[in-house]
């Protein structure tokens, strides 16, 4: 779960985000308008989506929940957009955490990081029940 697929217009935060991704370990895909997003988000399957709610064409919640449609892949939303409506709006549209902006880099890897643990515990789970053996009558 290191794959990590940035969408923000903001080509100098996805260099940084780059920069700082790579040096923690993950690998880094960016790109910067709405349309190409969902392509790379339902083709790459990476591991987890950074998007931005402003995006030109589409905006991010639209993204979102064409991204839902298909897919399951954990999304954290970082944004400028960081009042308390735009913040519960994206929870409720399937977003798993959403950060404004600004922000400090480290506190977004630290999400990130909660995500993965989240899914390999829900994972490890799944994989334990379903090993087990129910019989029934003869």
């Amino acid at each position: 779960m290191n794959r990590i697929l940035i969408i923000d217009d903001d080509v100098e935060l996805c260099d940084l985000l780059t920069e700082y991704f790579t040096q923690e370990g993950f690998e880094v895909k960016a790109v910067h308008d709405s349309d190409t997003g969902i392509n790379q988000a339902l083709s790459d399957e990476p591991s987890l989506i950074v998007l931005d709610v402003m995006l030109p064409g589409q905006s991010g919640f639209e993204v979102l929940r064409q991204i839902r449609e298909q897919s399951k892949v954990p999304v954290v939303m970082l944004t400028a957009r960081g009042d308390e409506v735009d913040r519960i709006v994206g929870l409720e549209m399937g977003a798993d955490d959403y950060l404004p902006k600004p922000f400090n880099p480290r506190e977004l890897v630290a999400r990130i990081r909660a995500i993965q643990r989240r899914a390999v515990t829900a994972n490890e789970s799944h994989e334990q029940e379903s090993g087990k053996i129910l019989k029934i009558g003869d």
